[in-house]
C-alpha cells in the first residue's frame, strides 16, 4: 500500500540520513520514478524534506525533525529487544515483524537507537531446536483471519493416532510454544487446543463466533499445560524404519537419525535407524504396530516387550475366531 511505502521511506531517511532516489527505490523495491513521486507526496504532506541536487544529492529530513514515539527507559528497551522477530520461527511472520521492528527502531532518537543497535549486536535468538522441525504452518494465516474477524472456523484435523475428522469451532486465540503453534477454540464439548500443523483445508466461515465472557488466553494456557504435564510421560524410542515409514512418522513425531547406534550395523538394505519421541508408551506402541512390517522397535526393551505381548494377544484373538 502507498501509505505503508511512504512511512517506510520516512523511516529510512530517519535511520540513514541522506539517501538518493535510487537508494530509496532499491530498498523499497520500486522504480526510481515511484520513489521520486513518494518524496514529493511527503513534501505535500508537510514533511520537511530537503532535496539536494547534483551527483552526490538526494533527499534528507530537516535537521532535528523526526516522528515522535514515547520514550523508553533502559529496562523497557532491553525487554523489547529480547522479543526479536526471529523468535517467531515462521519465515513470513519473521519478515513482517522485522519490517515493523525496523520502523520502530528508526523512529527512536539517535542516542537510543545507537544503544539499541549495541544491544542487538550482542543478542541472537535461534528459534530452531536441535531436532529438525516439520511444522506445517500453511493454515496459520487462515486461523489468524478467523480470529481477527471473530468468525467460526472449520477444518480437517488429524490426531496423533492418525484419526481425521472435521472440526467447526469458535476460535479464541493462538499460542506459539517455541516454534509450534496452537489454536485455542471453543467447541460444543468445551474449550479445546489444536496443533496448527495438524490442520488441513481450513475455511473461515461467514458466521460470528461465540466468545466465553471473561476468557483469558494466558490463564487458560497456563492451566492447560499444568494439567498436561501431570498426565504426560514422554518416551524416546529407537526404531528401524523403511523409507515409506519415515515419511509417515516424521509428520507427527520428533525424530533424528541414530547414526552411532549398535543396531545400525545389522540393518537390512533400505532401512534406517531413528530416535523417535512419543507422548507415551501407548502412542509408541500404536504407531509401531500401525506401521506393520515397515517398522521394528529397537529400544527401549519395555516397548519391545509391549509390542510382542500385543502381537501375541492379536494372534490369539484371530485364532479364536
Amino acid at each position: 500500500m502507498k501509505s505503508d511505502r511512504l512511512l517506510s521511506s520516512l523511516m529510512l531517511l530517519q535511520a540513514h540520513g541522506r539517501l538518493s532516489t535510487r537508494e530509496i527505490a532499491e530498498r523499497l523495491e520500486v522504480s526510481q520514478r515511484t520513489a521520486h513521486r513518494d518524496m514529493e507526496a511527503l513534501c505535500l504532506a508537510g514533511i520537511p524534506l530537503i532535496a539536494h541536487r547534483g551527483a552526490s544529492g538526494g533527499w534528507e529530513l530537516q535537521k532535528g525533525w523526526r516522528t515522535k514515539v514515547p520514550g523508553l527507559d533502559d529496562a523497557e528497551l532491553q525487554a523489547l529487544l529480547m522479543a526479536q522477530p526471529s523468535a517467531l520461527g515462521d519465515r513470513k511472520l519473521t519478515a513482517a515483524a522485522q519490517r515493523a521492528f525496523d520502523k520502530l527502531m528508526a523512529s527512536m532518537p539517535t542516542s537510543m537507537r545507537l544503544h539499541a543497535d549495541s544491544i542487538r549486536a550482542r543478542l541472537h535468538i535461534d528459534p530452531t531446536g536441535w531436532r529438525p522441525s516439520n511444522e506445517d504452518l500453511s493454515m496459520l494465516p487462515i486461523v489468524q483471519d478467523a480470529l481477527a474477524r471473530d468468525c467460526k472456523l472449520t477444518f480437517l484435523y488429524t490426531r496423533p493416532d492418525g484419526d481425521t475428522n472435521t472440526r467447526t469451532v469458535d476460535p479464541l486465540g493462538i499460542v506459539c510454544k517455541q516454534t509450534v503453534w496452537y489454536l485455542v477454540a471453543q467447541t460444543t464439548e468445551g474449550t479445546r487446543t489444536y496443533r496448527v500443523s495438524r490442520m488441513r483445508d481450513a475455511v473461515t466461515l461467514a458466521l460470528p463466533c461465540m466468545r466465553p465472557p471473561n476468557f483469558d488466553l494466558a490463564t487458560y494456557w497456563k492451566q492447560t499445560t499444568v494439567k498436561l504435564k501431570e498426565h504426560k510421560h514422554p518416551v524416546t524410542t529407537t526404531l528401524a524404519l523403511t523409507d515409506e515409514a519415515v515419511v509417515s512418522t516424521e509428520r507427527w513425531c520428533p525424530m533424528v537419525p541414530a547414526l552411532d547406534h549398535r543396531a545400525s550395523r545389522t540393518l537390512q538394505k533400505g532401512w534406517r535407524l531413528f530416535h523417535v519421541q512419543f507422548e507415551n508408551y501407548q502412542q509408541a506402541r500404536f504407531v509401531v504396530l500401525g506401521l506393520g512390517s515397515r517398522a521394528a522397535a529397537i529400544d527401549p526393551p519395555e516397548l519391545r516387550k509391549e509390542i510382542k505381548a500385543e502381537l501375541r494377544r492379536m494372534h490369539r484373538a484371530n485364532n479364536a475366531k
